[in-house]
């Protein structure tokens, strides 16, 4: 059984805010678990080409948007799934962060980090 505690887990800075991560490829899961903080303002291009993503938000309110334009409002109790590896724009809104639980299948070493230098969507 594995217990463990915000305070105790490993801290990352993605590039436009903090991931919490909760269980690791070390852990032998398959999976990761993150309370992940997305920075309020903030507008970041990401991409997962090896891991598929699913976030549930439990605070704050932005939008995802897919390549197309098309903008999907993310407030408390919305869950939003990348079930094709898909390129977004996940963006906070000005007035406070946006926090998530996410889960990344396979699982994340731990590591992880974006590159938000805008050019193209930031991926790993």
């Amino acid at each position: 059984m594995i217990i463990r505690k915000l305070e105790d887990v490993k801290t990352v800075d993605w590039g436009n805010g903090v991931s919490r991560r909760f269980l690791l490829e070390a852990d032998n899961m398959g999976y990761t678990v993150t309370d992940t903080v997305v920075a309020a303002g903030s507008k970041s291009l990401l991409e997962y080409r090896r891991h598929l993503e699913a976030c549930y938000c439990i605070s704050g309110r932005g939008e995802v948007v897919d390549m197309a334009g098309e903008s999907h409002l993310i407030e408390p109790g919305t869950l939003y799934a990348l079930d094709e590896h898909d390129a977004h724009w996940l963006i906070a809104w000005p007035e406070e962060d946006l926090r998530l639980v996410c889960v990344f299948t396979p699982a994340l070493n731990g590591d992880e980090v974006h590159s938000l230098d805008g050019a193209a969507s930031s991926h790993y």
